[in-house]
């Protein structure tokens, strides 16, 4: 097939259409949502906690929630009134806790895989995520999620590009194209990713509305060693 990238070890595809060309060949999908998302997860299973990834805004969001005991997150991205795609909501959550986290990205995209081993990275696990997908299989395929615009169709975002190359420099193989295209995007960046991502469209908007916090915490670099394993629908951390 043209567009899967199977003649490579390393292989890296935006969005939905990425996941279901590449998932099917691979031995391993890491799902990139920098921002919200993959930040949220690592965060969350961190602490002892369970994520079920689920669609955004589905009206059946809460019989879901109530169908695996777990609590619902706000659909508005908030710090201050519970959990949400704001990954400083989450830096306290009790261990044990069951969240399903609806998210139009990397929830969207953890749906997508199939039966192929899912993880999910960011920036904060970037490289324990990479050593982990390696020991799994030799071909692994990273999705960077990227966001919507307003009429729903997909924006790539630096954010999720720099997060898609810093997890494939940690890897072993022959990348694609693709792959190395991200993993260019992370060298430039790398030694000041906190003012990069500041200053491109995501982050300013995330400053704009007060999430100058989750910010932080999602320009951290390798700070954890978490490996968040979507099994039966849902994250917990790998042990």
């Amino acid at each position: 097939m043209i567009f899967n990238q199977s003649e490579f070890d390393l292989r890296c595809e935006w969005g939905i259409g990425g996941a279901m060309q590449l998932a099917p060949i691979s031995d391993v999908v890491v799902i990139v949502d920098v921002l919200s998302f993959s930040t949220c997860v690592e965060i969350a299973t961190n602490r002892g906690a369970i994520i079920f990834p689920y669609r955004w805004q589905d009206d059946t969001a809460i019989a879901y929630a109530q169908s695996v005991n777990a609590t619902l997150a706000s659909r508005q991205r908030t710090a201050s009134r519970g959990y949400s795609l704001s990954p400083s909501s989450l830096d306290r959550i009790p261990a044990g806790t069951r969240l399903v986290l609806p998210s139009p990205n990397g929830a969207t995209l953890s749906l997508q895989t199939g039966n192929t081993l899912t993880v999910s990275g960011c920036l904060r696990n970037c490289q324990a995520i990479a050593e982990f997908a390696q020991s799994c299989g030799t071909k692994i395929a990273v999705i960077p999620a990227g966001e919507r615009w307003e009429d729903g169709s997909l924006r790539p975002s630096l954010e999720d590009a720099i997060g898609a190359g810093a997890i494939l420099s940690y890897l072993q193989g022959k990348p694609s194209p693709e792959a190395k295209a991200a993993m260019v995007t992370f060298q430039t960046f790398r030694t000041d990713i906190a003012s990069a991502l500041s200053q491109c469209s995501s982050g300013k908007e995330l400053i704009s509305r007060g999430f100058s916090r989750d910010l932080e915490l999602a320009t951290a670099l390798n700070v954890s060693e978490c490996i968040p394993i979507c099994r039966d629908r849902a994250y917990s951390r790998h042990v």
